[in-house]
């Protein structure tokens, strides 16, 4: 090859190469944000509606760099411990949030914090939730699955229940998986407290504690004032029969001796 076709060769070979050079950059742009998602997470989209599914992806947490404009989150069948404070506050437009089939005992208050304006389903079935306080779905306007979970059915699960609107077809599945009353325990929740109210029995329990408590500490009062005024007559008793027993003239002499004493 000539010098002169050298030359002419050049220009072509290096536009040609930063050609390819710039489309594996757009190639690498492009892959990167499903680079970022977890194993096994992918977005969609179904009836029109930008969906992010982690079903069944071995998940110990929420994953992070979930597109904010998912509309619908699945994390079913995995194995998320417990619920953040703040766990869904980048997602403002959620509607759906599937978080069945996991490991969840906990769920922290604030854990749904910006998302009473859109969700309308929350799926917490079959999972380990034993006790949950109220304070957790605050302002929270979606129907919640609640079923399938170890319930120790009380005062807090109570007021829990009335806290939040149940999917349909859900209320049966709370049943009592402990209770403080035995005779509830393999019951559903619903069918308990239409016959008692355990915040009211817990009302009366907690009165009657501190009845008890009260008279216990009255009690042990009484008792030592009986035994103060007691110790005081048996001490006096003595004091007298000390007096008689000296001869006439020097129990004199001691009782002007005690009265000179007070004087």
């Amino acid at each position: 090859m000539t010098a002169a076709q050298r030359v002419l060769l050049y220009p072509i070979t290096m536009g040609l190469l930063l050609q390819s050079l710039f489309f594996l950059f757009l190639l690498g742009s492009c892959l990167h944000p499903a680079a970022a998602f977890p194993k096994g997470c992918y977005p969609s989209e179904e009836e029109g509606l930008k969906t992010f599914r982690c079903s069944n992806a071995q998940l110990t947490e929420i994953p992070r760099d979930i597109p904010n404009d998912t509309n619908k989150l699945y994390l079913d069948f995995n194995r998320i411990p417990f619920l953040p404070r703040d766990a869904f506050r980048d997602l403002p437009l959620l509607l759906e949030l599937d978080l069945s089939h996991n490991a969840i005992a906990r769920v922290e208050s604030g854990a749904f914090q910006g998302l009473a304006e859109h969700l309308h389903s929350l799926d917490l079935s079959s999972n380990r939730l034993v006790s949950v306080s109220k304070d957790a779905f605050s302002n929270l306007k979606a129907k919640v699955n609640l079923s399938n979970n170890p319930w120790l059915c009380d005062c807090r699960l109570q007021e829990l229940i009335r806290a939040v609107e149940l999917a349909a077809d859900s209320s049966g599945g709370i049943v009592c998986d402990s209770s403080t009353q035995e005779e509830h325990v393999g019951k559903a929740f619903l069918q308990v407290i239409a016959d008692t109210d355990f915040c009211n029995v817990y009302k009366k329990t907690t009165d009657i504690a501190m009845l008890v408590t009260m008279f216990g500490w009255f009690a042990m009062v009484i008792s030592y004032l009986v035994y103060y005024v007691r110790q005081n007559q048996e001490d006096a008793r003595r004091h007298l029969e000390y007096l008689k027993s000296l001869p006439s003239k020097q129990r004199r002499s001691e009782e002007s001796s005690t009265i000179s004493t007070v004087v």
